[in-house]
C-alpha cells in the first residue's frame, strides 16, 4: 500500500507500507493491504506505520483518513514533534 501523510504546510511521509493504525473519532482502527474504500476523522492521537524497515510514529493533532485503491492519504490538522 502507498501511504502519503500531509499537513498544510508539508509532506510528513510518503511512501510504501505494510499497515497503518490510526486514532479514528470513535475508537483506532488498521488498514491492511487490499483495505475496503474508508473515509475518517482522526482524533489526537498516534499514527502507527509498519513497513519494511520497521515500525514509525507520527503524534497527530485530528484529520481526515482516505483508503481508497490500495492508497491511504491521510490529512493531519498537525504533526505533532
Amino acid at each position: 500500500m502507498y501511504l502519503e501523510i500531509i499537513t498544510p504546510d508539508k509532506k510528513v511521509f510518503a511512501g510504501e507500507v505494510d499497515a497503518a493504525q490510526f486514532p479514528g473519532a470513535n475508537g483506532s482502527f488498521e488498514v491492511l493491504n487490499l483495505h475496503a474504500p474508508l473515509i475518517s476523522t482522526m482524533e489526537r492521537g498516534r499514527i502507527r506505520v509498519t513497513t519494511k524497515k520497521g515500525q514509525e510514529f507520527f503524534t497527530v493533532d485530528g484529520g481526515v483518513v482516505e483508503v481508497l485503491n490500495n492508497k491511504i492519504i491521510v490529512l493531519a490538522e498537525s504533526v505533532i514533534e
